[in-house]
């Protein structure tokens, strides 16, 4: 069974850019008068007020990768956007950088988007960076936004929530209940548990042969100290992670799992980081037992808990029958862009 897409997995620096709050500023740069419009389609010229960059610095960079942010201003210091641009620094991705970009919708057609991402690509090239990836929904201004300035389709993704209030429950429990011979289920809460730590790591993987698409991103190297710096990265957000691992009954090494990142309080929606199953163990219905256990759990432990979602890329059908066949519905779709550098 083909892995779900997660772009980026949990890595030690969270599962995506943490956003301004979490940064210091620097100096400010201010620049010229913006004269390009950040909306759909070609760039145009607009009335647009001077727009200042206030470049920001990360007070904790990670083992994995580290962030350039920069907070764009009016002439009054009001905030109108922000661009963060993360930098990967470990194997297979040190080559690219990934950006989000956001501009006060009272702001946009302005230039400021332009203004971001201007800086965002020189710093990037700055770098030696060959590639620079950003999401954007399908359909939206945003994707407009990207094509109009050189970055390409390169990966397509479906989102899908699953109604916990709406899920069969009957037929999950009858699902989580048949065995599957050779295997058992194991589960814990944050942090593997030192037995299966190593095991745990190895079965990352299962995630290698991921589709990325043409985004370029290869999988990152996953050890026990990387498995165990991602579960506290979630912690320190105070989100709960929850893990459900089927286990080879031969010899107890993992051979597929799925996990979880549930809010805090409970409340709201949960969000799957990543179902797998190493190549040697598929086709044995591993990745819907696995996942049907998820969802019960997640049910009981959480009555609160509204929905759970996932992004699954176009490319995975395996991924999607099995979502599909536990009462996933599509919400919308985006893709991942890819704007070269070299």
């Amino acid at each position: 069974m083909s892995p779900a897409h997660t772009l980026p997995e949990p890595t030690p620096d969270g599962p995506a850019p943490e956003g301004v709050r979490a940064l210091r500023p620097s100096h400010p740069e201010p620049g010229p008068e913006a004269r390009t419009t950040a909306s759909a389609g070609p760039e145009a010229l607009t009335d647009a007020a001077p727009v200042a960059l206030v470049p920001l610095t990360d007070p904790a960079p990670s083992a994995t990768a580290r962030r350039s942010v920069w907070l764009a201003t009016d002439p009054s210091r009001n905030p109108v956007g922000t661009a963060s641009l993360r930098l990967f620094s470990d194997p297979g991705r040190s080559r690219l950088a990934e950006l989000d970009l956001r501009v006060h919708p009272a702001e946009r057609r302005r230039g400021v988007g332009s203004r971001l991402l201007g800086a965002a690509v020189a710093a990037a090239r700055a770098d030696g960076r060959c590639g620079l990836l950003a999401e954007a929904p399908d359909g939206s201004d945003a994707a407009a936004f990207l094509a109009a300035r050189g970055f390409r389709r390169a990966l397509g993704l479906t989102y899908a929530r699953l109604p916990l209030a709406e899920a069969d429950t009957a037929a999950l429990t009858r699902l989580a209940a048949q065995p599957c011979p050779g295997y058992r289920l194991a589960y814990w809460d944050g942090t593997v548990p030192a037995p299966l730590a190593a095991s745990f790591a190895a079965s990352r993987r299962a995630m290698d042969d991921m589709p990325m698409g043409g985004t370029g991103l290869n999988p990152p190297a996953w050890d026990v100290e990387r498995v165990r710096a991602a579960a506290e990265a979630v912690a320190r957000r105070g989100d709960l992670l929850s893990t459900v691992v089927a286990l080879d009954a031969t010899d107890g090494t993992v051979a597929g799992f799925s996990e979880l990142v549930v809010p805090g309080d409970g409340r709201g929606d949960g969000l799957h980081h990543g179902t797998a199953v190493l190549p040697g163990h598929r086709g044995r219905g591993l990745a819907r037992w696995m996942k049907a256990a998820v969802i019960l759990r997640a049910r009981e432990r959480h009555p609160r808990l509204e929905g759970l979602c996932t992004d699954t890329a176009d490319e995975n059908a395996p991924m999607r029958r099995v979502n599909d066949a536990l009462g996933y519905r599509p919400t919308h779709r985006a893709a991942h862009y890819r704007l070269d550098l070299r």
